[in-house]
């Protein structure tokens, strides 16, 4: 019997796929590992030019464990959680340019058919992951381009998204036992789409927004979470409010935002157009930490109110310290 997706948060052990390949389990402990790699790994930071010459490296890579493993290995002197995040993006990329194919009816009716004479022939090996994997394509959206197809194919043949997306968290709610499996091991193996890589994504987003409150608790800065925001009626906010302004490497500071991702010019610049510069234009000049790293040349918006950094700041100085600094007597010329 599959267990559920969710019930994989829970799970302290080792995953046994029917091929017989071992692949660790947890979402909790995954974002608990990447939280702890970022703080202690050496390069966040990079130049453009580094970054592209990791990016054109992962144009041979798919999207599992197993790469993502291959990866470290060749850049060992980078985070494993900087290096899953520049793969995660420039898969992403890779994936809205030729994802139209894959959904062509007769290419869909090809990759079921195949799935099909392969599964009966091997009906405990992973055929539909090992499908994926040759036509390079997320095993997570193989399995759900096999699984609407199956759907439509019982009797009825009308199935809501919201059912699709029940049995893809939960396979065992697939009625075929053979593709419940083969579901299951597209999702624990992909690293890039998925219900578990949602569920990995949003808690290490979470650990990391505690994180920041925790960090600004020690150095007792008093904030506004974007909780609080949202219950004072703001509908467009940043992860933190200041209540009293800092001074970050001589840049004044009102807000924060947390991003757990690498910072590329891609998603940066989506992010300044749809985020950054309406907290600006609201509340100020603020601070964005990508924990992950981001490209060294996009840290250019410093004098027009936007800071970034890969750490929480060390050389903070507040309001009270600003004035205690002027208090001091001068020393005598």
């Amino acid at each position: 019997m599959n267990r559920p997706i969710n019930a994989l948060l829970r799970q302290k052990s080792s995953v046994q796929l029917p091929s017989g390949k071992l692949l660790s389990g947890t979402v909790l402990r995954t974002a608990r590992s990447m939280i702890d790699t970022s703080a202690k790994q050496r390069k966040m930071k990079l130049s453009r030019a580094e970054y592209k010459e990791i990016a054109r490296w992962t144009e041979q890579l798919r999207p599992t464990r197993q790469c993502m493993k291959m990866l470290k290995e060749r850049f060992p002197n980078h985070s494993q959680s900087t290096l899953l995040s520049i793969f995660s993006l420039e898969y992403q990329k890779r994936t809205k340019r030729t994802i139209s194919r894959h959904h062509a009816p007769d290419v869909i009716e090809s990759h079921y058919q195949r799935y099909l004479s392969e599964a009966k022939a091997h009906p405990t090996a992973p055929v539909l992951l090992e499908l994926a994997i040759e036509v390079d394509l997320s095993p997570a959206l193989m399995a759900r381009i096999i699984l609407d197809r199956f759907l439509q194919g019982l009797e009825g043949g009308v199935y809501s998204k919201t059912v699709l997306n029940s049995m893809l968290k939960e396979p065992s709610l697939i009625p075929d036992q053979v593709l419940a499996n083969n579901v299951y091991q597209c999702t624990i193996n992909d690293c890039c789409y998925g219900p578990l890589v949602d569920c990995i994504k949003h808690a290490i987003g979470q650990e990391h927004e505690v994180l920041l409150c925790d960090k600004l608790k020690e150095r007792n800065l008093s904030f506004l979470d974007e909780n609080q925001l949202r219950a004072m009626g703001y509908d467009k906010t940043p992860d933190i409010i200041l209540e009293v302004p800092i001074a970050v490497e001589g840049h004044i500071v009102h807000w924060i935002e947390s991003k757990a991702s690498f910072g590329d010019d891609h998603s940066h610049r989506n992010y300044l157009n749809e985020q950054f510069w309406s907290y600006w234009n609201r509340f100020g000049p603020g601070l964005v930490i990508y924990w992950y790293g981001f490209i060294g040349e996009l840290d250019c918006q410093r004098d027009r109110g936007i800071l970034l950094k890969d750490c929480f700041p060390t050389d903070i100085v507040t309001l009270c310290h600003a004035a205690q600094q002027d208090r001091l007597p001068q020393e005598p010329e």
